[in-house]
């Protein structure tokens, strides 16, 4: 029988970790980048920024919310979702810390798309 050793590691790098998972998926960057740019937007308006089904966005949507990234709000029949800005810059400011990374990026090793 093998056991395995659990690891522990402080809340806050879990938590950082849990942020950067529900972010490492292309869709789930188009969303918050979509987010960003407007107020509020319904799964609908979402689907029709992506290329992928509504279930599928529906489950890039749940896995933002669970982590706090964005929330919904019932505006009658439409369920709307908005960008959660300041969880998300504490989130960025975190990471910057975790990583120690400087305010200006190094311009010979930065990646540019």
């Amino acid at each position: 029988m093998r056991f395995q050793r659990q690891a522990t590691f402080p809340l806050h790098i879990e938590q950082l970790a849990a942020f950067a998972r529900a972010l490492a998926h292309p869709a789930r960057v188009c969303i918050v980048q979509a987010l960003l740019r407007h107020e509020t937007l319904c799964c609908r308006e979402i689907v029709s920024l992506l290329p992928l089904a509504q279930a599928t966005v529906s489950q890039h949507l749940k896995a933002l919310k669970n982590v706090g990234l964005i929330f919904h709000q019932e505006n009658g029949p439409r369920v709307e979702y908005r960008l959660d800005r300041g969880r998300l810059s504490s989130f960025c400011h975190s990471f910057q810390m975790a990583l120690e990374i400087s305010a200006k990026p190094e311009t010979s090793n930065s990646y540019s798309p």
